[in-house]
C-alpha cells in the first residue's frame, strides 16, 4: 500500500496534522539501552535514580525524541522526507515500575517554505500536562 505524501499547497500555518499518544514502559527502556549502549542506571535502577535527585527511573531523552518523530514520519509517509529534526530536553519522563509513562504529541504546521518545498512541523510533547521537549521541530520536504 502506498501512502500519498501531503501536499505543501494544501497546508496552512497552524494546521494540526497529527496527534499521538506514546507509551514508554520499563521494557522499552531495556530495549533502548541495549540498542543504544546507554546503560546509565537512572534508566533502570529506581534507588540510584532517586538518590541522584530524580523522581525515579526516567526514559532516555533520545528514546523519547526518537519515538516522537515517528508521528511526523507516519504523517508524511516517508522517513527520508525529514530533512532536519531537533529539540531541547526540558523535563524528564518518569517511567513507573508497572504500567507506562504516557507522552502526548501534537504536530502542528509552524512554517511553510514554498520555494524550498518544505514545511516545519512543530511538536508539542507533554507528559501529565508538563512539556517534556521544547522547540521540537522537524522540517519535511513535501510535494
Amino acid at each position: 500500500m502506498t501512502t500519498q505524501r501531503p501536499e505543501l499547497a494544501a497546508l496552512s500555518v497552524g494546521d494540526v496534522v497529527a496527534t499521538r499518544t506514546i507509551e514508554l514502559d520499563r521494557a522499552t527502556l531495556v530495549r533502548y539501552a541495549g540498542a543504544s549502549g546507554d546503560f546509565n542506571p537512572i534508566h533502570w535502577d529506581e534507588g540510584f535514580a532517586v538518590e541522584v535527585g530524580l523522581p525515579g527511573v526516567i526514559a532516555h531523552g533520545m528514546c523519547t525524541m526518537g519515538s516522537v518523530v515517528g508521528v511526523v514520519t507516519d504523517w508524511v509517509g516517508d522517513p527520508g522526507a525529514v530533512v532536519r529534526y531537533g529539540t531541547r530536553f526540558t523535563k524528564p519522563v518518569p517511567v513507573p515500575a508497572r504500567g507506562a509513562a504516557v507522552v502526548d504529541v501534537v504536530a502542528t504546521i509552524g512554517a511553510l517554505d514554498p520555494e524550498a518545498g518544505t514545511a516545519r512541523v512543530d511538536l508539542t510533547v507533554s507528559h501529565e500536562d508538563v512539556k517534556v521537549l521544547g522547540r521540537a521541530q522537524a522540517v519535511v520536504r513535501l510535494a
